[in-house]
Order: structure tokens, then sequence, then C-alpha cells
């Protein structure tokens, strides 16, 4: 009878201690971290340090950024997967969550089924840009000089699988014009070169190019939303759609996850998190800085951000199948 009293109270005792540890979470004398599969200093590196901050006010304990880069985000992607969930690592990554499936043909994690979806952050629009001394003053005159140039284009990117490789992916089969893409590791170089006119596009992030659109340094056409855009510096560029490249949208949204197998109530009170955070004045106004818009709509649900990727992992499918181009 003793035994078994002992044995009762050492599992009453283990009962409680987890109790306790899951309401208790976090736990003030632990750290969240972000893992942020994109090298420091890069526009997705920007969104994970602001919500980094804004997440440590609800949450009462500091969110660290893990910059784990390489292999066009899969290498940190499958670090945040095979990490403990207990939601102190989760993952912010952008719309390679929708493209790795397809760009790459052998993955180490599934996109669908190795995450708690936690809900999107933001969005981040696109602009089409070229080198200061293309002829082309507005989009109408780009498009007869890019019809008179065919097969003579140098398309720039910030690598395999980038956004902006991405975006000149669909922009090539919105116009059935093929570009030579020149790939760079990061967009930094490639802007340089743009500037210098080694290559002639480039369609990457506003957070990447207002700076230099504002400064003169390169030449802008359009932004790649639906609607015009209300920064002062971007606000006068017409969307392509209405340039004439019919139902052209792209933007780089950002997203949060967790491994799969997080409790629910811990997913619940980070997700609670969130929401906190996309209404921070502080957070917002910096994400207008960037040229983001912060996530006000139903994708900030887990449920609707799952749905949102999955339709973009058939939306860019598509387009990198009818590329043929795979990073493996």
């Amino acid at each position: 009878m003793k035994n078994l009293l002992k044995l009762s109270l050492a599992a009453a005792a283990v009962v409680t201690a987890f109790g306790v540890q899951a309401q208790e979470f976090p736990s003030k004398d632990k750290t969240i971290t972000l893992v942020v599969p994109y090298a420091a200093g890069g526009p997705t590196d920007r969104v994970a340090r602001d919500l980094a901050e804004a997440l440590r006010k609800p949450l009462g304990v500091s969110v660290v950024v893990d910059n784990t880069a390489g292999a066009g985000s899969t290498i940190g992607t499958a670090k945040a997967a095979r990490a403990t969930p207990d939601g102190y690592t989760l993952l912010l990554n952008h719309i390679s969550m929708s493209t790795m499936p397809t760009m790459y043909r052998k993955l180490s994690f599934n996109v669908a089924n190795d995450f708690e979806y936690l809900g999107i952050i933001n969005d981040v629009p696109m602009t089409l840009i070229a080198k200061p001394s293309m002829p082309a003053n507005n989009y109408k005159e780009l498009s007869a000089w890019i019809n008179q140039n065919k097969g003579k284009i140098n398309l720039g990117n910030a690598g395999q699988g980038s956004a902006s490789h991405l975006c000149g992916l669909m922009f090539q089969s919105a116009l059935q014009v093929d570009m030579t893409p020149v790939p760079y590791k990061g967009t930094a170089p490639a802007i340089t070169d743009l500037i210098g006119g080694q290559i002639d596009l480039l369609c990457d992030q506003t957070t990447n190019t207002t700076s230099q659109i504002e400064g003169k340094k390169v030449k802008a056409y359009a932004v790649t939303t639906t609607k015009r855009l209300t920064t002062p510096a971007l606000k006068d560029l017409p969307t392509l759609a209405e340039s004439g490249v019919k139902d052209f949208n792209v933007t780089i949204w950002h997203g949060v996850y967790a491994p799969k197998g997080t409790p629910a109530d811990v997913l619940k009170k980070i997700n609670e998190a969130i929401k906190v955070a996309l209404k921070d004045p502080e957070f917002i106004k910096k994400q207008e800085g960037l040229g983001a818009v912060v996530a006000t709509d139903k994708r900030i649900e887990p449920a609707e951000h799952k749905q949102f990727v999955q339709s973009e992992i058939n939306k860019w499918g598509a387009v990198i199948k009818a590329a043929g181009t795979y990073a493996d």
C-alpha cells in the first residue's frame, strides 16, 4: 500500500508539473528562437527582427533571431522542422514555403505535414526595375524595347528560388518571352550590377528597391500588386496588370510556423501574441518603412494561413514546372 501510495503521489506530481509547465508557457527563464532561413541583413531578416521585438511584449520573454541560411531556405526550414515541438523554436519564412515543394524535388521535410501554421505576417510588393541607361521611359516603351530585343535581354535575380527569380519567371511566362537569367548570391550584388548596366532588368521586393528608385539609381516601370502603392517613392508607378500584363499579381508574404506536434494551447498563445504584434503601432511603422503591408485579413488565422499556402503551392508549381527550372 505504501509503495502504491508513493507511485500515485509521484504520478500526480508529474501531471501537476506538466500542467504548470503548459500553463506557464512561455517560461520566464527561457528564450524563444525565431529561425530565419536567410542571411542577416536581408529583407526577411529585417522583418524577423521587427517581429521578434513586437512579440516580446505580449509574450513577456526574449525572442531571438537565428539566421540559418543556405540552399534556397531549405537548410533553416529543415532545422525548424526537426526542433523540439514545445513552442520555443519557431520559423519565419516567406513565399519559399510555397515554391520549395516544386523547386526541390527532394526535401527532408514536408511543408504541409511537418509544420503547425501560425499566421501570415505581411505582404511585400515587388517592382520591375531596369538599368539607368535603359532607353524606355515608361512601361509601354519598355514593352516595345523587350519585343525589339528578344534573345538579348539579361534578367537578374538574387539566386535560384529567390523572390526575384520567381517574379522573373512569372514575368517571362506572362509575356511569353525568354530572357537570360543571371543569378547572384543575394539581392545586393544584383542591384549593384543593374546600376552598373551589367544586367538589363530585375524584379525585386520594395524592401530592396524603394531607396534605389527614390535615389534615381535605377529606372522603375511598374509594381506587381493589383492596386497602386501609396509609398511616396512608388505611388506614381502603374501596376503591371493595368499596363497590359493580364492578371499579374506577385507579393512576397511572410508567415510564422512551429514544428508539427507543438501543443495546441501553446500554439494558441503564440497566435494570440502574433495578433497583438500585428497591431503594434511601432511594428506597423517599421513595416511601412520597408514598403511592406501588415496582414489584417483571415490569413492571420492558422487554418486560413495553411489554406493560403496550399493555393500558393498550386500557383507557383505550375509556373516552375512550365519553366522546367529546378534547384536539384
